[in-house]
Formats: structure tokens, sequence, C-alpha cells
């Protein structure tokens, strides 16, 4: 029974994992390889028009039908107008797009001033009242543009203040689109149409108690807006096109309606295209520093280095109808919504089956009553997190209920997760429901990043557009669970090949499997995590070397994390040397580094790390669980009734693979700005599944097949 596990978990990995270097230079040009293409240098006229609040819900044929039949011309995709703050203001849209950067106003968060006409143009006031990180970036779009030796053309504030250079001036103003008397003026050109956000400001600033209006009278704005929009488009048909809802318009943030239209485009006809970009590495969804990007390759061809944005980019979409197009767009703002509304609910409900897992637990054990229900309920929980990524295969963001059929499809995946793996032929090994646990975890997130993360967005143990943390790649708790489940898998078939004779072979899985692991966790396009890489390498480490029967000073896991670190930086600069439209957020923090622009992401994710170490949500989590696993080490008698010795005394190796996860579980925390979700995701996973094979072990008192290999040595204080 022990060769067929390892045989059937070193199936799923070799099969897995074979094509590992198509799989990855695919997985990193995923954008490129869909089919995408930038939207390039025209030598015409680009024109961006902004309305702060539209949503693809407000997009109908009988509420917008301007908006509706440029859309149907247009390639179509998300905006995530995620800057600084959680809510994004109308203020906040505009000097992002000026700026290239995720810009914030600080002293008002509201609708932009009103610009100080001059001549026929105009200079935007308080610029130089914007916090220093704001002000440093704001006018990098009206700067290129004029460096370039082209002029600018606003109407409305907000317009004003996107295209303003350093000095705050626009080259020609006007208030309102009717006061515009030559539309083709100058080649670059903004259009505020605030109807939709501009009646959700009070006393200057976005109203944060609720989305206060009804749904006809938000109705009555999306028209007045299309209406706008209709006097405006006659002028500029010859013209490239951006439509964008550039910011939210109340305290709940959503995905916004992007479009792009241009000559160059062939929409229409039975061809369909989205609108996506590298920065997201979504066919169907950009980023505001996106349309930054987008305006100066069609005018100038370059892009400043400081823009964080990328050009925007156009998908084939088949023969979808433009009302499937943006129903899906719709739909993906349900996903979000949902996944952002359920978040606190489930960590907060996740955190309280776990300590009450652990109080349970601890109390059954010691009297060695119950055994077998702490061992179903340890695999059904362990069987969660990677649940919540499965169930995005089913359309559930569709139904009528999305987040009451999420939850259930959650716990259903869980339970036929859980059901084959106590239920299965390798039911009666002490390694099999937990190994068949954690292959499944680590074989699922792979897959996922070989296939460009389409499970982990719009997940609830991911993340989602609309939050705007991150849009593709692996995520900080997503890698806790990969690293976790990756060492638990290596260790246990490691535990069968030092059996069998071939203890050095087990070493190298541990290792080879590890770092091919923590390698597509890093790559950028693949993985792109920083911090993960960092926390990765000495659990790799650690685990290998227990597995060897060698020792782990603190001076050697001192290396590691240095390794880590090192690890990382190499990847990252390799990223850098890549142009600038193909690096990812690694390849930019080298540039920050050389620049020295680095200090204020490393503060901003450290005080989010630190943010973390309070949360009621995670930190009962990791008190509870490190708690049992302490105790249970030093205390095996008293805490686990010797479950935990057990375990390991059947399957030594399970040691190493628990210890390497908490290293980097520990570190991970630390180096992550998830902080406290990386190491308690860990353990949530880890100790019920060690748990679970030492209930096993205590139930069958299975004998020992083979010579048990050396015990490891503990890692020296």
């Amino acid at each position: 029974m022990r060769r067929a596990l390892v045989a059937l978990v070193m199936g799923m990995l070799v099969g897995l994992l074979l094509p590992t270097s198509s799989a990855m230079a695919h997985a990193a040009g995923a954008a490129e390889a869909a089919g995408g293409e930038a939207v390039r240098a025209q030598g015409g006229q680009v024109v961006l028009i902004g309305v702060p609040g539209l949503m693809w819900s407000d997009v109908t044929p009988s509420d917008t039908p301007n908006l509706w039949s440029l859309a149907g011309s247009s390639a179509l995709g998300s905006l995530s107008v995620r800057t600084v703050g959680n809510i994004t203001c109308p203020y906040d849209g505009w000097l992002t797009v000026s700026a290239g950067v995720r810009s914030a106003v600080g002293h008002r968060c509201g609708l932009p001033p009103a610009p100080a006409p001059q001549g026929e143009g105009a200079v935007v006031p308080d610029l130089s009242l914007l916090p220093d990180e704001s002000r440093r970036y704001a006018g990098t779009l009206g700067q290129a543009v004029h460096d370039a030796r082209q002029c600018t053309m606003a109407v409305g504030p907000g317009a004003a203040l996107a295209l303003a250079d350093r000095q705050g001036k626009v080259d020609v103003y006007a208030g309102t689109p009717a006061k515009v008397a030559d539309w083709a003026r100058c080649p670059v050109v903004a259009v505020d149409l605030d109807d939709v956000a501009a009646p959700y400001i009070e006393d200057g600033k976005v109203t944060l108690t609720t989305e206060k209006l009804a749904p006809e009278a938000r109705r009555a704005l999306v028209r007045a807006a299309d209406a706008k929009l209709a006097a405006v488009l006659p002028h500029l048909r010859a013209s490239t096109i951006l439509v964008a809802g550039l910011s939210d318009h109340g305290p709940v943030p959503h995905l916004r309606a992007a479009m792009l239209y241009g000559p160059a485009l062939k929409t229409g006809g039975a061809q369909a295209f989205t609108l996506g970009a590298r920065s997201t590495h979504r066919d169907d969804m950009l980023i505001v520093p996106d349309l930054t990007a987008t305006m100066l390759n069609q005018v100038a061809g370059s892009v400043p280095a400081t823009v964080v944005g990328v050009p925007a980019e156009t998908h084939a979409a088949g023969e979808r109808t433009v009302a499937q197009r943006v129903d899906a767009l719709k739909i993906a703002d349900v996903a979000g919504q949902t996944i952002r509304n359920m978040g606190g609910v489930f960590f907060t409900s996740l955190a309280v089956l776990q300590v009450l897992f652990y109080v349970t637990a601890f109390l059954l054990l010691r009297r060695r009553e119950g055994l077998g229900g702490v061992r179903i309920a340890a695999v059904a929980l362990a069987s969660i997190p990677v649940s919540t990524y499965l169930v995005n295969l089913t359309p559930w963001a569709r139904t009528a209920q999305p987040t009451l059929v999420l939850v259930a499809a959650i716990l259903a995946t869980a339970a036929v997760l859980s059901v084959i793996a106590l239920a299965g032929p390798w039911r009666r090994s002490v390694l099999g429901p937990p190994v068949v646990v954690a292959a499944v975890t680590a074989g699922v997130l792979l897959a996922d990043l070989l296939t460009g993360t389409p499970l982990q967005l719009n997940s609830v143990m991911g993340y989602t557009g609309v939050v705007g943390a991150r849009y593709y790649g692996l995520g900080n708790i997503p890698f806790a669970l990969l690293a976790t489940a990756v060492l638990l898998v290596t260790t246990a078939i490691a535990d069968g090949l030092a059996r069998s004779g071939h203890k050095v072979l087990g070493v190298g899985l541990v290792a080879g499997l590890g770092c091919f692991a923590m390698l597509l966790d890093g790559w950028p396009g693949v993985g792109s995590d920083f911090g993960g890489v960092i926390a990765f390498v000495p659990g790799i480490a650690v685990a290998a070397l227990l597995v060897a029967g060698k020792r782990v000073s603190v001076v050697r896991l001192g290396a590691f994390c240095v390794a880590g670190g090192v690890v990382v930086m190499a990847i990252a600069y390799l990223d850098y040397l890549r142009p600038a439209a193909d690096q990812t957020h690694l390849g930019r923090f080298v540039g920050q580094v050389l620049d020295g622009t680095f200090l204020p992401v490393i503060s901003r994710k450290l005080g989010a790390m630190l943010h973390t170490l309070i949360s009621p949500n995670l930190m009962p989590v990791v008190i509870a669980a490190f708690a049992f696993l302490i105790f249970a080490l030093f205390r095996p008698g008293a805490a686990s009734a010797g479950v935990l010795p057990v375990a390991f005394e059947r399957a030594p190796m399970l040691k190493a693979g628990l210890l390497g996860a908490l290293v980097s579980g520990v570190v991970g925390m630390l180096v992550n700005d998830s902080g406290a979700a990386v190491l308690s995701m860990a353990l949530a996973l880890a100790v019920p599944l060690v748990l679970s094979a030492g209930i096993r072990a205590l139930q069958v008192g299975e004998p020992v097949s083979g010579p048990a290999p050396r015990p490891e040595p503990s890692p020296a204080p």
C-alpha cells in the first residue's frame, strides 16, 4: 500500500511537472500568446473620455444607446480603479491618469478643482498641496506630451488635471463639450463627463456611508452622460477613443467600464475584441495607469519609465456579441463583489472552526475518545482551502444567489475531497489521506500557475480586481498553501524512499521538486511572488537537511533566508533586463532600488504586515494552531496523547515536512504584506493533516515496513 501511494503521488506530480520549460515560457507569456495586440503609435488623435463611476451594469441599449453603439465597435474590458486607498474618488482617478502611477489627493477626496483660465488654456491649482508621492509624479502625462512637442486639450476639470504638465498647464481648455470650437486642435484630448459620480459628492468628498441614489435616479445620471457623449462622438470618429469609468461613486468599490475604439481596430461584423493589459495579465482587465501608457504610446511611441501602466492590448473574442461581452464583464464585477463581501465572514468562520477543532481535539485526544471523528474533521478542515479554488470551475457567479451558491459549493467540494481521501485505496495507510489532500492542493495550485491563474482570480483565498491588490500570479495565501503542500508531499514520498534504502534520492526529491515549485512561485509572469521565494528557500532547505539527517542551526537558518533573498533578487534582475512594457513588479522593484525610490514600497508593505498581526480573523488561527503544535511537540503525552510522536515514529520524514512548512510560514509572515495570513494558512493546512496521520497510526498500530530511517535531529538552538 505504501508503494502504491508513493507511485500515485509521484505519477500526479511527474505528470503535472514534466513539461516544465515550455510550460513556464507559455505561462509567462500568457498575455502575448492569447493574441494580444498593443495599441501602438498611429500618429493620429487619441481621446480619453472619463465617466467616473460608470459600470458595465449601467450600459444598456435603452439607457445608453450611444455608449452601447460605441461598445459594439470597440474592444471591451473591466477597469480596476484601485489607487492608494480602498475607495478611489474622481480626483484620485484623474490624478492617477496624470501621474501614470497610483496616486491619491490626500487633502480632499472629491471632484477635481476647476482650473484657472490662462489664454486659450488653463492652469490646475493646488498641485503643490498634494502628498509628496503624488506630487512627485503628477503631470507626467502632460509633460511627456509637451516634451514630444504636441499640444493638449482638456474639456472639464478632471480632464485638465489629467493633461496638465509639471507646472499645471494645459494648452487648450473648455469647461464643457459645448464650448469646444475645434476638436482637432490637439492630438491629445481628455473629456470629463462627471454626471454619474458628481451627485455622490457631499461637501467636496465622496459619500462614504451609502450608495444613496435609487436605481431610477442613477439611470437618469447615466442617460445624461450618454447624451453628452452623443454630442462629442461625431467629432471623433477618426480618433482613437478610450472610454473609462475612472473612479468609484460611493463606499463600495466596483470594476468599472473600459472600452477602446480606433480606426485601426478591426471590430464589427463577426469579429469581437476584449481589452486587457500585461499589467494585469488578463485579456479583459486593465488598471488606470494603463490609460496613461496607452495614450502616450499612441502619440509618442514611448512611455516614461516612471509610468507603471503598460499600453492596453486587444484580444480576439471570437463571434461573441456585444451583449455577451458586456454580460461577461458584469458577471466579473458580481464575482469580485461577492468575494470582497464574504472575505471577512469566511476567514472569521474559518478561524472559529480552527480554534474549536484544536480545543476539541485537545480534550478528546487526552481521553483517547472520538479519534475517528477528530481525524475526519482534520481532513475536512484541510480540504477547505483547495476547495475555494476548485469551485471556480463552476459558474457560481452567474446564479441568482452567488454568495449562497459559492459557500455551498466550497463545502460540497471539501466534503467530496474528504471522502476521496478517507475512502480511497490509500485509506489504510498512515500517510494516505493527508498526502492525497496535500497532493491535490499542490497540483491544483501548480496547474493554476501554469495556466494563467484563472482559479485564484475571484477566489475567497485568492484575489480580485475589485480590491486591486493583485491581478495575477501567486498570492500570499496561495503561496502558504503551495509551500506547505509541496513540502508535506515530497517529504512523505521521501519517507517511503528512505525505508527502501534510497534516502539520497528522497533528499533530491524534496530539493528538486521544492525548487521547481519555488521557481514557478517567483518567476515573472507566472507566480511573480517576491516574498514567497524568500520564504520558500529556507523551508525547502530545512526539510531537505532534516530528511538527510542533518542538524539545522540558527546560523544555517539565517543563511537560508539570505539565500532566498539572493535568489529572488536574481529573478527580479532578470525581469528588470526585459523591456519596460514586459516587466512585472519584480523588475520594477529593481529599478526602484537602483534609483533610490524603493523605501516607500518597503514601508507600505511593512505597515500592512504589522496591521495583520492584530487581525481578529487571522491571529486566532495562528495562536491556536501554533500553541497546539508547540505543546504537542514538547509535551506530546499531555497535548495529543502521544499522537504526534506515533506519527513521527511511523513516518519520521513527516516531521521534516512539518518543520519546513513552519519555517516557510514564519519567514513568509515576516516578509510579506499579508503577514499573519501566511503563517495562519500554512498551519491551517499542515497541522490537521499531520494530526490525522498520527491518529491513524494510533488506531491501527501500523507496523513499519522495511528498516525505519534514522530519526532526524531537531533544529539546534
